[in-house]
């Protein structure tokens, strides 16, 4: 099927690939779609509702019928679109949604039962009898779901992320995206084109038009050539943008590597772009629409643009005999192309009963329509309906064209709706749709080469004046065709059988009608009902088609009707791209502290908190067991001196007059009345009252403050924050950032923490000049930082912060100083059992559903001002005092083992749910005492000091009779802290 002297494919450069396990040659610049068709292959797939047999339908990112599955094993990739598949040496792939095989497939039976497997028929067939949803339609209903199928092992290949920044970011390389590009790239613009294509030039490459007397391909590589010359001038092939949010960004994807096998084993696959552009200019072009007649879906039908760009761009004949059929005089473009580079055009058929037809061999139907096709497993006949009859033709392909619809998707990224024109009959860009994004070209209606180029370029003049910069004078217009788009809105033809909509999905105009007879009669309601334009396909093919013919059966014009959603991304996105560098440890982000690497050097297993990632504890030569590790870290705060990493800690950075009034609000205590070089604990509530989070803020100057909140917090409190400003306190002159990567902190801890950083700081500390809750400024050999001294383990503590490109080297310094006086560094496994044993809480005690008053601080609730929460936390329920409260918990006898999550209850009851009394919330061996302890909540707490009673781990199958004390079991006069 290939034709002599046609196409843009490199035929010195055959290539072998595999498809359905039949082996093909191809050649360089070939899609997996175009080597196939040239090989005369035009099954390609089975369709995910009926499996009814399915070829190529278009040429582009659009296509809906031909996905296939790449690759075996941990590299298979589903869902891939064959016509934007390149081809490579060694290429593997197969059909989906088939089984035993391609040709015969046994779910055809499907197609059978059309009948019963309407649209909606899922809402009425799987509500009865009730209990066969668990034990058959669920089990069904998930078997048949999906197209292809994951390996479900990691892939081997990876993906990345990346960053970039411009003045004018140019989406598309047609006719319009180029001639922009050149303007604002003259004018010294930064500018970034990019196309989603593999090839700059959009339709120049399909058609066999001129500009400026060139080849359009000619044109277009000549000008993407000055486009490279440019410094100022970025282009980026194999790039789809798929999303456009605010302040300019865009979303994109670049196919790194797919469409060759040159990538090595674990290469990049895919990168994912975040794109900050100043201005935007969509060129994205316009996508065919189908025409819905009987049996349109068959192999072999395709629509007209891609018969010709199968032509035009890869030298490939769609077929020995092809009719056209459109609504259009665009159609008729197909006809005169494929007559001549000699393929036989049986017929063209417009559905226009005046038209102007060009100059062909072929019989022209005007006013005629295609009725039906046969031929199950490809086409072989169409059925035409003209003046004078219905007349049958044999053919093998059909080239379809119901219009164009311009490719309106990102502008409604961000709730834009389109606006109908009548005149094109389809829907454009509203403008003003997307901030700082402006259209051009065929997206905006504009069908001509002559009108895209002007557009392009009077697109880029409008955003070079927006940002300060001016066309270079003198630039004169290429010149192209300029055909008037002449078109009669034609959107099904009448007939009985199933005409198809929406390819991917299965929908067809019975299914729409349907819809709007059992009054889903909003578009969304009908999207959701027949499942027209969801999933993938987000309506490009049949959207404006479908809108029509709700329109006609609801009685509304298709303005009133309107549009779906479009929604992002605007093609399909892998999962492994959105969480690139994630691969294999889940999607959130990996954050590090500046001791990782040393502590990874020092064999430290890191645990995951609150996305850090902290060492959990420091094994030495002879350890077995992390207990071991842990005990001796605690003995090193209790008896000399620790050293560990607390960076993580949320630490936002508050500035302004309005700073003390904000924090006073926002915290439970107050903080206006805090001098300047102090500390101060504080207490945050939500608005319903019940704890949201706890930390100490230091006052570094008169209008200065430095809040500390829990790792885990840290983001949620900063949301806090703005709130409050924004919603609550808008009258209040401060500004906040959070500072948390700006900062390493390390903490200090133990007997001989002071002793530890008189060796280092510039200027020593004592007990009279640097008290308890006491900070400032200090340096440790010049560097500039900051000291506080607080406690999270009871003992004379200090945390030091210096600026985080000096914390390694500090960590490294802070530890071999410790280790030379018979300490060391500790990891999280010992900070829990320090502030265990000195009864601090963190987010096990408050989870969210517990009060001050539980935990025993309703003293630090102010009764000279208000805050967040105050009121609420007053409720008669919150400050009941047979509520659920903190205490301690400690094993009689000593030798028996608690564990976080155990319930409390009286002896000599059955321990039941409705038997609880509460629960422990955090549990640990204490070396320091010898045995292990408990922190939980018991109801009447505080009122039952030295009872004894039972603590029960139903999952554990642990028990033991434990003694309520009270939550502090070291030094509970503080002298250790304050000495």
């Amino acid at each position: 099927m290939r034709i002599d002297g046609k196409g843009l494919i490199d035929r010195a450069q055959p290539l072998r690939f595999q498809f359905e396990g039949i082996g093909h040659t191809g050649f360089e610049g070939d899609t997996l779609a175009s080597a196939l068709l040239a090989k005369g292959v035009r099954l390609m797939g089975r369709s995910f509702k009926y499996h009814r047999p399915r070829g190529v339908l278009t040429a582009g990112s659009e296509e809906p019928n031909a996905l296939v599955t790449i690759g075996r094993g941990a590299a298979q990739e589903p869902n891939v679109r064959a016509t934007m598949l390149e081809i490579y040496d060694g290429l593997d792939a197969r059909a989906q949604n088939a089984w035993p095989s391609l040709r015969a497939d046994a779910m055809a039976i499907n197609d059978v039962a059309w009948p019963f497997l309407g649209a909606g028929f899922y809402y009425k067939t799987f509500m009865w009898p009730r209990g066969f949803w668990e034990r058959l339609y669920e089990p069904l209903i998930r078997r048949a779901a999906g197209l292809g199928a994951l390996s479900g092992a990691h892939h081997p290949d990876r993906s990345e992320k990346a960053y970039a920044f411009c003045d004018l970011l140019v989406i598309g390389s047609g006719p319009a995206g180029l001639a922009a590009a050149l303007t604002a790239g003259r004018a010294g613009a930064d500018v970034l084109l990019v196309e989603e294509d593999s090839l700059f030039g959009g339709r120049l490459n399909a058609e066999t038009f001129e500009v400026d007397g060139l080849a359009g391909p000619d044109w277009a590589a000549q000008t993407v050539a000055e486009l490279r010359d440019m410094e100022n001038v970025r282009l980026m092939t194999r790039t789809c943008v798929v999303g456009a949010y605010d302040h300019g960004t865009y979303a994109a994807v670049e196919r790194v590597g797919p469409h060759g096998a040159r990538r090595p084993e674990g290469g990049v696959a895919e990168t994912f772009w975040r794109i900050v552009a100043k201005r935007a200019i969509l060129a994205a072009g316009a996508i065919e629409r189908p025409v819905a007649f009987e049996n349109n879906d068959r192999p072999g039908i395709m629509t007209a643009s891609a018969v010709r760009a199968y032509l035009n761009r890869w030298g490939v004949a769609s077929g020995q005999r092809v009719a056209v059929f459109g609504n259009n005089d665009d159609a008729h473009r197909t006809a005169v192309d494929l007559e001549a580079a000699g393929v036989e055009v049986a017929a063209l058929i417009d559905s226009r009963a005046e038209i102007a037809p060009p100059d062909l061999n072929c019989p022209v139907y005007a006013g005629a329509m295609v009725t039906g096709s046969a031929g199950r497993l490809g086409l072989k006949r169409i059925s035409v309906k003209t003046g004078r009859g219905n007349k049958d033709i044999e053919v093998d392909c059909l080239a379809m064209s119901g219009g164009w619809n311009p490719t309106v998707h990102l502008t409604c990224h961000m709730n834009g709706r389109p606006t109908w024109r009548a005149d094109i009959a389809s829907f454009v860009p509203t403008p003003g749709s997307i901030p700082g994004l402006v259209t051009a070209g065929a997206c905006n209606g504009d069908f001509s080469t002559q009108a895209c180029l002007k557009a392009g370029a009077e697109a880029a003049a409008a955003v070079l004046k927006d940002l300060g910069l001016k066309a270079s004078g003198g630039a004169r217009l290429a010149e192209a065709e300029d055909s008037p788009y002449r078109i009669a809105p034609l959107w099904a033809v009448p007939g009985t059988g199933r005409a198809w909509l929406d390819f991917q999905n299965d929908v067809t105009v019975k299914d729409v009608k349907q819809a709007a007879v059992e009054n889903f009669r909003s578009v969304e309601h009908m999207k959701r009902y027949t499942t027209q334009g969801m999933a993938t396909d987000q309506g490009k093919n049949s959207n404006v088609a479908a809108l029509a013919l709700l329109a006609d059966a609801t009685g509304r014009g298709i303005p009133e009707t309107g549009t779906t959603t479009f929604r992002p991304p605007f093609s399909p996105v892998s999962l492994a791209t959105f969480g690139a560098g994630a691969q294999g440890i889940g999607f959130a982000p990996q954050r590090l502290t500046t001791s990782h690497g040393e502590s990874i050097a020092r064999g430290a297993p890191m645990i995951e908190a609150g996305l850090w990632y902290r060492p959990s504890y420091f094994p030495q030569k002879g350890e077995t067991h992390w207990r071991q590790s842990c005990d001796r870290e605690v003995g090193y705060v209790r008896k000399a001196v620790g050293v560990c990493d607390v960076s993580t800690l949320g630490k936002i950075d508050l500035q302004g007059p309005g700073a003390a009034e904000l924090l006073d609000f926002v915290y439970t205590n107050t903080f206006s009345t805090l001098k300047v070089g102090r500390v101060r604990y504080g207490l945050m509530l939500r608005e319903d009252g019940f704890v949201m989070d706890d930390g100490t803020t230091a006052r570094l100057g008169d209008q200065h403050y430095v809040m500390t909140t829990t790792t885990a917090a840290a983001g949620a409190v900063m949301r806090h924050l703005y709130f409050v400003h924004q919603a609550l306190c808008p009258h209040l002159d401060v500004r906040f950032t959070s500072v948390t990567e700006q900062w390493a902190q390390f903490a200090v801890a133990g007997p001989k923490s002071r002793e530890l950083l008189n060796g280092l700081l510039d200027q020593p500390v004592d007990n009279e000049t640097w008290p308890f809750m006491a900070c400032g400024d200090m340096a440790i050999g010049g560097i500039p930082g900051r000291l506080f001294r607080i406690s999270f383990s009871g003992e004379h503590a200090y945390e030091v912060a210096v600026p985080a490109r000096y914390g390694e080297s500090l960590f490294k310094r802070l530890v071999a100083r410790a280790e030379a006086m018979g300490g060391g560094a500790y990891g999280m496994e010992a900070l829990n059992v320090l502030r265990i044993e000195k009864g601090h809480i963190t987010h096990a005690e408050i989870h969210g559903r517990t009060t001050a008053f539980d935990i025993g601080f309703a003293r630090m609730l102010s009764a000279k001002k208000d805050c967040i929460g105050k009121t609420m936390a007053a409720r008669e329920g919150l400050v009941d005092p047979g509520r659920e409260r903190l205490v301690g918990l400690k094993p009689v006898g000593g030798d028996s083992v608690l564990s976080a999550g155990a319930h409390l209850f009286d002896t000599g009851v059955a321990m039941t749910r409705e038997t609880s009394l509460g629960y422990t919330t955090s549990a640990v061996f204490s070396p320091t005492l010898g045995h292990h302890i408990a922190l939980g909540f018991l109801q009447r707490g505080p009122e039952r000091m030295g009872e004894v009673i039972r603590c029960f781990d139903h999952m554990r199958g642990l028990e033991a009779e434990v003694e309520v004390c009270p939550p502090v079991f070291v030094d509970p006069d503080g002298g250790r802290t304050r000495g």
